[in-house]
């Protein structure tokens, strides 16, 4: 990636080394405590690693087994999923046998999060020639936050706010690992770009959508208006010629994976808006909420407009922070690498302004997450700009409060959620059993949650079983599920009827039908009928779980 003189800039810029470091740490924290199994509770899970992490684990376990079969759902493919990441980290455990847990938590986190580091700071460096240009655009790359945390305070709430605007910042980019590889990919095409090596931006622009789907669909719209704005001012159709590359290897290895019949986005503009106003746990500013939604539905369009665009401005000033130094740039002539920036960063903007995905709507908040990286890019060439070094401590110091505020989430002794020791036990007895469909109970959502750590199967609907015993379940994780377009619901009222019926012909009927193989219960959980009426055959227990096989 880096010529023998480019490596020579970037080992002696000792600033350059301590910033990734201190940032790669930084971003490691968020990641490293979850998966280890500790005395007290078991494996313990913070921040979002309880629900994603799992879901991550149990792709990488079932894909390493040579399979494309969805481990949540029995019977059907992973479709309208990006399993790149998965994939590579699939391939990793297969040839290394490092456990998928300390993989992901452990050892993926740091790399990656050194990789992000050097390879936006070689592209900077390589782009705009500048040390200390490069050494700011990865500062806020590592550290950049909202304003959210000056809301808290003022609030009384003390630092926080990191997506109170709706947006996750930097400190969270590895609690979504593709996000975070296809960054250090975005990076290296850029970089293979500036240097002309075709062949290999072509590879990488390529396989991005298998990375990260929002970020194949920026950056193909950011090489074909980069590619038009080259040519129309060059005549060199080169760049054309890379992104129709880019755009054919993108359809080969995405198509066999999706199902576009139904459609993954919905056309719902300004949502994100009326939620951040809307809602406690964003802005929340209810009164203007209301009023701005009353105003369009009851078509007072000069106030609707003029509220829209106030809760648009919040939005954009709110999240971007400090990173608001970017407007003060200075220009000078526009380049085909500022056009596919400038594309990915707009196109970031307005498509969660105007759409969100079924089943999860805030899902298209991801597409903003690169606007932030690239105005971040932005902000810290501007910022190289001001020779006035007490302001660039001042940016920091405004900078750092919303990673502060965030690390609290992922620092504490006890975690929100955990997988009890009996469970990693009985998981394991399971994982060594014959192949075969697992049954659970279904997630109770309105359940009184325990104290913290929460049990996985009380904490949230996820996929731990289908990613610690390498079983494929019959329906687990109904989030993910309701992301990647399935109708689970007629499922899911199947199941319940199987779990409250008297009529024992049915619910063996049931499990033989279902090729149902295996039933694993916690703490206490029964079907009506006893174990012997439904045809079961317990094979482990302990203190929480029971396992039992059908009766074939």
């Amino acid at each position: 990636m880096m010529s023998k003189n480019l490596r020579a800039v970037f080992f002696q810029n000792r600033a350059a080394l301590i910033l990734i470091a201190i940032g790669s740490l930084n971003l490691s924290l968020t990641m490293i405590k979850s998966g280890l199994v500790y005395d007290d509770f078991g494996m313990g899970f913070w921040g979002a690693n309880g629900h994603d992490g799992v879901w991550h684990l149990a792709l990488i376990n079932h894909l390493s087994q040579g399979s494309l079969r969805l481990p949540i759902y029995y019977n059907e493919n992973i479709v309208n999923y990006h399993i790149g990441f998965d994939l590579l980290l699939a391939l990793i455990y297969k040839i290394s046998t490092i456990p998928s847990p300390v993989l992901y938590f452990q050892i993926f986190p740091p790399v990656i999060a050194v990789a992000l580091g050097i390879s936006s700071y070689v592209f900077v460096y390589l782009w705009q020639k500048s040390k200390s240009a490069a050494l700011w655009s990865t500062f806020f790359i590592y550290f950049g936050g909202s304003w959210g945390w000056i809301i808290t305070l003022v609030r009384r709430q003390g630092f926080g706010g990191e997506s109170m605007f709706w947006s996750q910042q930097s400190i969270s980019t590895l609690i979504n690992p593709p996000f975070a590889l296809s960054l250090v990919m975005i990076f290296l095409g850029l970089i293979f770009f500036l240097k002309r090596r075709w062949m290999l931006s072509i590879i990488v622009f390529g396989v991005l959508i298998q990375i990260k789907s929002y970020a194949g669909v920026l950056c193909l719209g950011g090489l074909l208006l980069s590619a038009i704005f080259h040519y129309v001012k060059t005549k060199d159709s080169q760049l054309l010629i890379m992104f129709i590359g880019s755009l054919v290897v993108s359809i080969l290895i995405s198509f066999p994976l999706y199902n576009y019949s139904g459609g993954v986005f919905i056309y719902k503009p300004l949502w994100f808006l009326e939620t951040m106003m809307g809602l406690s746990d964003r802005f929340g500013w209810a009164r203007f909420g209301e009023a701005m939604v009353n105003y369009k539905y009851g078509g007072v369009w000069i106030k609707a407009f003029i509220a829209y665009l106030l809760a648009f401005c919040l939005f954009i000033v709110g999240n971007l922070g400090t990173r608001l130094i970017f407007l003060f740039k200075k220009w000078g002539t526009i380049s085909y690498i500022d056009v596919f920036i400038l594309t990915v960063i707009m196109g970031g903007i307005f498509t969660p302004m105007l759409f969100v995905q079924k089943g999860t709507a805030w899902n298209t908040i991801q597409f903003f997450y690169y606007s932030l990286v690239f105005v971040g890019v932005y902000a810290g060439i501007s910022v190289n700009s001001i020779k006035n070094k007490y302001m660039g401590i001042f940016i920091i110091l405004l900078t750092l409060p919303t990673t502060f505020g965030s690390l609290k989430h992922y620092l504490p002794g006890t975690p929100p959620a955990a997988l009890p020791k009996e469970e990693i036990q009985a998981l394991k007895f399971l994982a060594k059993e014959p192949e075969g469909v697992v049954l659970t109970f279904p997630y109770d959502r309105l359940s009184v949650k325990p104290e913290s750590p929460i049990p996985l199967y009380r904490y949230e609907s996820t996929g731990y079983v289908a990613a610690f015993s390498g079983k494929q379940l019959f329906l687990e994780d109904e989030m993910n599920l309701d992301i990647i377009g399935f109708d689970w619901r007629a499922r899911r009222e199947a199941v319940e009827e199987f779990y409250s019926s008297l009529d024992e012909e049915f619910v063996r009927n049931f499990l033989k039908d279902n090729d149902i193989d295996y039933v694993y219960w916690v703490d206490g959980q029964r079907a009506t009928l006893g174990e012997t009426q439904l045809g079961l055959e317990r094979i482990f227990e302990n203190a929480r779980v029971d396992i039992y096989k059908v009766i074939k």
